[in-house]
């Protein structure tokens, strides 16, 4: 499945537009490598989203092409989120 569809239908980012200019930006990598939009995403992968002054770091553990909300959080486990110091 591609980033971008993944990260839309998991929810973690709200419109598969807008996961894919946060791609493009550099600012998500999966298993440390940075990533593009159409990376294919495998269950098992380790993915890390920058958000702002943050970084999400969550495992691929199921892949779906629907799901609802209620399900959408049994897609991926968060890892951890840690706060980016402001420079």
């Amino acid at each position: 499945m591609r980033l971008d569809k993944f990260l839309k239908v998991s929810r973690l980012i709200k419109r598969r537009t807008l996961a894919k200019e946060v791609a493009e930006q550099g600012r998500i990598s999966i298993n440390g490598v940075e990533a593009k939009a159409s990376t294919n995403v495998k269950e098992g992968d380790e993915l890390a989203v920058r958000f702002g002054q943050k970084i999400v770091r969550v495992k691929v553990d199921q892949l779906k092409e629907t799901t609802r909300k209620e399900e959408a959080g049994e897609m991926y486990t968060l890892l951890g989120e840690e706060r980016i110091p402001e420079n």
